[in-house]
């Protein structure tokens, strides 16, 4: 049963769930992230939809939520990308730290983000 309009204070607009929750392994702000190649990311203006092509599950994200979702898929680890958001709006750092981290826990469940260790594909990992 689709659900629109729905903006929780992370930045994520539920738009469509399955029903198809996966087991996530544990966000910790040591490891990266990694948009799965069976994901689809459109960004339209300052929003984005992210489409997971296996469950035909996706996500909207509001102006926050992209800029969440662009610092952490380009940064060498989840907490170089808090320290930055940290940087860019007017929040507390804790506060931040929870939504950040709520808002990765739902798409690592949804399938539509990877967490992996920091180093793994890196030279020092070799």
């Amino acid at each position: 049963m689709p659900i629109t309009g729905q903006f929780s204070r992370y930045g994520v607009n539920k738009m469509e769930n399955q029903g198809l929750p996966g087991t996530a392994p544990m966000v910790s702000f040591t490891n990266r992230t990694v948009t799965p190649a069976h994901v689809l990311v459109r960004i339209l203006d300052r929003e984005s939809v992210l489409l997971n092509l296996e469950t035909e599950q996706y996500f909207g994200l509001d102006e926050t939520g992209t800029r969440m979702w662009q610092l952490v898929t380009a940064s060498p680890n989840i907490e170089a990308a808090c320290q930055e958001l940290i940087a860019e709006f007017d929040v507390e750092p804790e506060l931040l730290r929870s939504h950040l981290m709520e808002l990765l826990t739902r798409l690592v469940e949804s399938g539509l983000l990877q967490v992996t260790p920091a180093d793994v594909g890196t030279a020092s990992a070799i």
